[in-house]
């Protein structure tokens, strides 16, 4: 039987456990191969780009391959605002269909581009072209399967159904350093010229896979509802300032927690290679604390709905700047097993619980009409800061040796900001999912909209 009607989920609640499961299915699956394209770039920069993309005796040549990562960023706030707007008015899953075919266009014509050596300084602008693509399309893919299927969720689960779209992201993260852990086991030859090129070229088949499981998806019964009864914004992101502005600047601090991933999966590699730890050594540590993740992110999300979405990003962001140094510090002991335990700790039992809350805490802040909006604005000018952290550390000195202080500290400031953000939110576990985000009209005695409640 397939799931329920797209207008109706209360008179069925045999139907309403399947259909959420069936989104976090989508939405897992989507979010892996979105971000395995997005996270073999990350590996490339680290370990390929500064030797195929730029002059390769240039002393910045990692900086600005840093700087290419970053790139995507600087597209992802324009990629919110639009594919923010169709998601608010055209729907959820065609949007999500979109970015998943763009990503993986893009993803597909990196490992087409010719080196620095043939086209010169041509190359560089391509890969940055391309990686802009990417960020456009990332921009969309998180805000609209959150968004998707948070709606779809019971309202006592929805921080546990939504935890597997991140879910889905280490999953990429894990195919991604899966795959170039033979690559750089390569012999330079093979590996600088046409070895790099096979992950970008996989992603057309691992993009294959998820459309056909994306494409069936039904739009959630909220916003069908909303779109059935005509009350779809035709601005989406003017109502989105003009009622949400708050939590939008709220978002957008607390997604600076999103830097914690690229300091772990891209600045921790280039640090460990500096300080002598071998290349495919510091791809697995990347594998083994997110497969570990893929357990205990829906764990954390179960948490947050038992205790509060506060509570649990708090910890998770907090906890990643204590257990950082102590990460980087054990990678110069020459003592694998300690660096593989302080990985796993660091990651998947710290910033995995922030990381496995965001989709609902964010998205709960807003109402159905701009929720696609409200969390893809305010995520994709927060992840700003992910963006450009390795570029910024590493123009620090955070690569060099010494330089886990630098990277430490920076770890810990957006830590902070993002843990303080979190705790001027309101605690929205115990509100239903047809008045989220909702303003409480004056004098209301609705029982259903708590006082505080927008």
């Amino acid at each position: 039987m397939e799931g329920p009607s797209t207008t109706d989920t209360s008179t069925d609640p045999g139907a309403t456990g399947k259909t959420p499961r069936k989104a976090a299915v989508a939405s897992f699956m989507g979010s892996a191969v979105e971000y395995y394209d997005f996270f073999i770039f990350g590996s490339a920069a680290a370990l390929i780009f500064p030797h195929v993309f730029f002059p390769d005796d240039d002393a910045s040549a990692l900086v600005m391959s840093f700087a290419t990562f970053g790139f995507a960023y600087v597209a992802r706030p324009f990629g919110a605002v639009i594919l923010g707007h169709f998601g608010d008015r055209v729907g959820r899953q065609k949007v999500l269909m979109f970015t998943l075919v763009l990503m993986g266009f893009s993803t597909f014509l990196i490992g087409c581009l010719p080196s620095y050596d043939r086209i010169g300084w041509a190359a560089p602008a391509l890969l940055v072209f391309c990686r802009l693509l990417q960020g456009l399309s990332a921009a969309g893919e998180q805000a609209g399967a959150s968004s998707l299927t948070l709606e779809h969720a019971p309202d006592d689960r929805r921080s546990f159904f939504t935890s597997w779209t991140l879910t889905g992201t280490q999953g990429g993260q894990i195919l991604a350093a899966l795959v170039f852990i033979p690559v750089v086991a390569l012999p330079d030859d093979i590996k600088y010229t046409w070895g790099w090129r096979i992950p970008f070229w996989f992603s057309a088949l691992v993009v294959l896979v998820a459309y056909f499981i994306r494409r069936s998806l039904q739009e959630p019964p909220s916003f069908a509802e909303a779109k059935a009864n005509d009350q779809i914004s035709k601005l989406p992101v003017l109502d989105l300032l003009r009622d949400h502005w708050r939590d939008v600047l709220r978002v957008i601090c607390c997604a600076f927690i999103a830097a914690v991933s690229t300091v772990f999966g891209n600045l921790a590699i280039a640090y460990g290679v500096e300080v002598g730890v071998n290349e495919s050594i510091t791809l697995w540590l990347v594998v083994a604390a997110n497969v570990v993740a893929l357990f205990t992110q829906p764990m954390f999300g179960r948490l947050a709905d038992r205790i509060g979405r506060k509570p649990v990003f708090i910890y998770g962001a907090l906890s990643s700047a204590a257990m950082m140094p102590f990460y980087l510090l054990s990678m110069s002991r020459d003592n694998e097993l300690l660096t593989f335990g302080l990985a796993v700790l660091t990651f998947s039992f710290g910033y995995a619980a922030a990381n496995a809350t965001w989709p609902s805490f964010y998205g709960e802040m807003f109402n159905t009409r701009v929720r696609f909006s409200g969390v893809a604005i305010g995520t994709q000018l927060g992840f700003l800061m992910a963006g450009f952290a390795p570029t910024i550390v590493t123009a620090l000195g955070g690569v060099q040796e010494g330089g886990w202080v630098v990277i430490s500290a920076f770890t810990a400031v957006i830590a902070v900001i993002a843990a303080i953000s979190a705790s001027t939110a309101r605690e929205t576990r115990d509100v239903p999912t047809e008045v989220l985000g909702l303003k409480r009209p004056a004098g209301s005695e609705d029982a259903r909209i708590p006082a505080g409640v927008r």
